[in-house]
């Protein structure tokens, strides 16, 4: 066949187009995704992960890290007075997906004894050359890893830097250096807990007491306590021996292995705020001292001269001929800038044959920088990025050497008994290859997906959903935890079921990016259909289905969409809710969070990034800004009574700067008046409340730092559960048929918990506490006739209402004036009309003045 040359041109083309689609999801790390785009843009750039700090700085542009230290300490006090009997948090999974593997140690003489650090998930230990894993830092308040190194005259020391020192937003904090005695099972601190991001640690060699430290300091700020740090005592003290400016992060150091009074240093300028990112500066460079860290002076001969444009920096010292180093370079904004070969220790250089390269690092070098060299052949070398590239001939030609796994590497160990086993960490996860990295078996059995949000299937409750950095929107059909499987692409976030048809799922990846399945997961389509391309939607973009109709669901962007036909079509019913647009940040003019009534369908409740709250009566036709007595700070989520329209809970991130701002409030009259209902909690942002239907004045929420709950409405908060790492808590979901809570973490996947005992509640106390008691129901299940037992310690006006499991009014029994004493009710299981109710569970809502009391019952029929 005869193709025309425009035809011909024309298929390439489009060619070129799917490949650079498929590309761009393939980078499954959105953060590098938009960079990609942000260099493209003259109009403030879409900063992805920037969503992480944007939300907690707000109004500002950093974060107060006293606020933050101060926070974590009051969780873990709180965190420390849990009652022992709490109830236990089980994993729920996935251990299949992996998550950002940050840091690899093993210790040459015991090549099975492997360590790992995660982005959000601690340190996990293998005695088995990586078979079986076990959690070995979660004693620890901060769960992000920056770093891992043994010490190599001692298999049972280990150190560990917290703090992930890659340049992504959502890399959390550290609180300094930890150090293991007995081969990393157990931790204590030992120093450096202003550093916040560590990226190396190297041990001497020749003495076990001397090790260097590269210390990042803040990302979103500038600060002192950075450079590279030397401890002569083991970890017990320290001293800074190289600090260049209060904006250059220490990012690596090496040691000589035959000459360890000459230590190497790459140093990184970069400063980072919401919108902006400088990854490179003047102050950039390669150090080395040869007098054990006393005196440095700056690398030249070769290596890139001074300037705004260089990077991040890595550097690798071939242990079989330590005259050989390597130094990869990134340039800023963040593209490949080279490979540099040193023959004589440092004192020449000269750039390898990387043209091959050019493309590893697709513009977001500041999230890699690691060049490694096989222990045993100082030509065999690995460079790290998006793609994996190997050369075995000092740097002359490069193959790509990852095929078959997850993109974005960070960490490599190379066997040096055996250098053909290679054990590689990414944002996928673990990857082990025993012939040279030519092939990987993925290594399962590590909890360490991190996720933004959560939701369960109503009627299949072991079916639960997620969405999640790097590794997309994901399910598992079993309630298993190693069956996990990934059902659209992307970054993912709110995953929806239909509570009537479990083969109508939606699912979105980054900036609202809303897709349908009609067969159960199998395939999805486009669901948005009639949502303006122009309008400014969250990088984290809310879509609610409506409690009572499946077709009728919301979106936000700057203003709130709604269809009626299951997404076929959308339409606004609202203007510009939020106070933007904004030519600068920390904003994005969004909306961030959207509530339906479930007594009321009408009645809606929304909050903006930059810190409005609205509501409307009548489902969009007015609304009534209700903010104005609420604290100016980014609205994570907002919670409606199941039973009152009135009633609503709303949630802000962000930490102290001056004064003290709560993080939780409640409204009891539909946003006219709100009331701070933190009390006792850590000040440190909530992403998530849920109001339990079987007693509302009972508040789960899911922070910075764990799980927290109350009793009483607020008045008081205590940790809830216990066994639950101290990794960020993005999202909560409450199945009341089951009385499952599950929680949706950033590093340590997801966690389940039974909070069905929780109903258990003295009758005795209920009468003291609310002057009335829900004493019995019986018979419970019923078939004909169930009663409803009472008693009352004065006169009260008592309303019984039955509701569905949905929150659906089903019917009123009584609302009315009854003196002290005991009362029965009757149910004969109809509903308001007198129709026969359906089998199933329902709730038994008594109310007497501004308290209540909700039991289950259940109809059988």
């Amino acid at each position: 066949m005869i193709f025309s040359r425009r035809y011909t041109w024309g298929i390439i083309a489009l060619l070129i187009v799917c490949a650079l689609f498929i590309f761009l999801f393939h980078i499954s790390d959105i953060d590098s995704f938009t960079s990609f785009v942000e260099v493209e843009y003259k109009d403030p750039p879409k900063q992805p992960n920037d969503w992480f700090i944007m939300q907690r700085s707000y109004p500002g542009e950093s974060i107060n890290l006293k606020a933050w230290r101060a926070a974590r300490m009051q969780a873990e006090a709180l965190r420390n007075s849990a009652p022992h009997s709490s109830p236990q948090w089980l994993e729920a999974g996935p251990t299949n997906i992996g998550g950002r593997i940050t840091a690899l140690a093993a210790h040459p003489s015991n090549p099975n004894r492997i360590l790992l650090g995660a982005a959000d998930g601690g340190i996990w230990y293998s005695e088995d050359g990586g078979t079986n894993w076990l959690p070995v830092f979660d004693l620890q308040s901060s769960l992000s890893i920056g770093a891992l190194a043994s010490d190599p005259s001692d298999p049972n020391i280990f150190y560990a830097g917290t703090g992930e020192a890659n340049g992504s937003g959502d890399s959390y904090p550290g609180d300094g250096i930890y150090k293991s005695i007995d081969g990393g099972n157990s931790w204590f601190f030992a120093g450096l807990e202003e550093s916040y991001h560590i990226g190396r640690i190297a041990v001497n060699p020749n003495n076990s007491q001397q090790l260097f430290v590269a210390a990042s300091g803040l990302l979103f700020g500038k600060n002192n306590e950075r450079g590279i740090y030397r401890s002569e005592d083991g970890g017990g003290s320290w001293q800074r021996v190289l600090f260049v400016s209060d904006s250059t992060a220490g990012i690596d150091v090496a040691i000589h292995p035959a000459h360890p009074d000459t230590v190497y240093a790459a140093m990184w300028e970069r400063i980072r705020y919401p919108g902006i990112r400088i990854a490179g500066g003047v102050t950039s460079g390669i150090y080395r001292s040869i007098d054990g860290g006393d005196n440095w002076s700056l690398l030249g001969n070769g290596l890139p001269l001074p300037s705004t444009t260089v990077g991040r920096i890595g550097i690798s010292i071939a242990p079989s001929n330590p005259s050989v180093i390597y130094a990869i370079y990134a340039d800023h904004p963040g593209y490949f800038d080279g490979i540099y070969k040193s023959l004589d220790s440092g004192d020449n250089w000269t750039r390898v044959n990387d043209g091959a390269l050019s493309s590893l690092y697709s513009s977001f070098g500041w999230y890699f920088g690691n060049v490694y060299v096989d222990p045993t052949d100082e030509n065999t070398i690995y460079a790290l990025g998006v793609p994996m590239y190997k050369s075995i001939n000092g740097g002359n030609s490069w193959f790509q050497a990852s095929s078959g796994v997850h993109v974005d590497h960070h960490a490599i160990w190379i066997d040096p008994a055996n250098p053909m086993r290679v054990i590689l960490g990414n944002d996928g996860g673990l990857y082990i290859s025993q012939n040279g990295s030519s092939s990987y078996t993925k290594i399962n059995g590590l909890p360490i997906t991190q996720f933004y949000a959560a939701t369960v299937d109503f009627n299949n409750p072991e079916r639960r959903y997620g969405g999640t950095q790097d590794n997309g929107s994901m399910r598992t059909l079993s309630g298993n935890l190693n069956d996990w499987q990934v059902i659209l692409g992307g970054d993912g976030f709110y995953c929806i079921v239909d509570f009537t048809n479990p083969n109508v799922i939606y699912a979105e990846y980054q900036w609202g990016g809303l897709r349908k399945s009609v067969n159960g997961g199998n395939s999805f389509s486009s669901a948005t259909n009639g949502i303006s391309g122009s309008d400014r939607t969250n990088w984290m973009t809310p879509v609610v289905m409506d409690p009572t109709n499946p077709d009728l669901l919301y979106y936000g962007s700057q203003r709130l969409y709604k269809t009626t036909d299951g997404a076929s079509s959308w339409s606004a019913i609202s203007g510009d809710l939020s106070n933007g647009p904004y030519s600068n940040w920390p904003r994005y003019g969004t909306i961030t969070t959207i509530a339906v009534a479930p007594t009321n369908p009408g009645v809606i409740y929304l909050g903006t990034d930059d810190g409005n709250v609205w509501t409307t009566p009548d489902s969009g036709d007015t609304w009534n800004l209700i903010s104005a007595s609420l604290p100016d700070r980014w609205v994570t989520r907002v919670a409606v009574d199941p039973y009152d329209e009135f009633t609503a809970l709303v949630t802000f991130s962000g930490y102290r700067f001056s004064e003290y701002i709560g993080h939780i409030y409640r409204t009891m009259d539909g946003g006219q008046t709100w009331q701070d209902i933190g009390s006792n909690l850590p000040e440190v942002p909530i992403q998530v409340v849920v109001i339990d239907p079987e007693n509302t004045s009972r508040y789960f929420v899911g922070t910075d730092f764990g799980v927290y709950i109350t009793e009483d409405g607020g008045a008081s908060w205590s940790a809830f559960g216990t066994g639950l790492p101290a990794s960020g808590v993005m999202d909560l979901v409450l199945h009341h048929p089951t009385r499952t809570l599950t929680t949706a973490t950033h590093g340590r996947s997801m966690y389940k918990i039974d909070v069905s005992n929780l109903s258990v509640i003295q009758d005795i106390e209920e009468v003291v506490q609310t002057g009335f008691t829900l004493a019995h129901i019986y018979p419970n299940p019923f078939n004909n006739q169930s009663t409803i037992e009472f008693e009352l310690a004065k006169n009260l006006n008592v309303s019984v209402v039955i509701y569905d499991l949905l929150g659906r009014r089903i019917k009123e029994l009584v609302n009315q004036t009854f003196p002290a004493g005991t009362h029965r009710l009757h149910w004969d299981g109809t509903n308001q009309q007198g129709s026969p109710a359906s089998s199933g569970v329902y709730l038994v809502r008594l109310s007497a003045g501004d308290r209540q009391i909700i039991r289950r019952i259940s109809l059988v029929k």
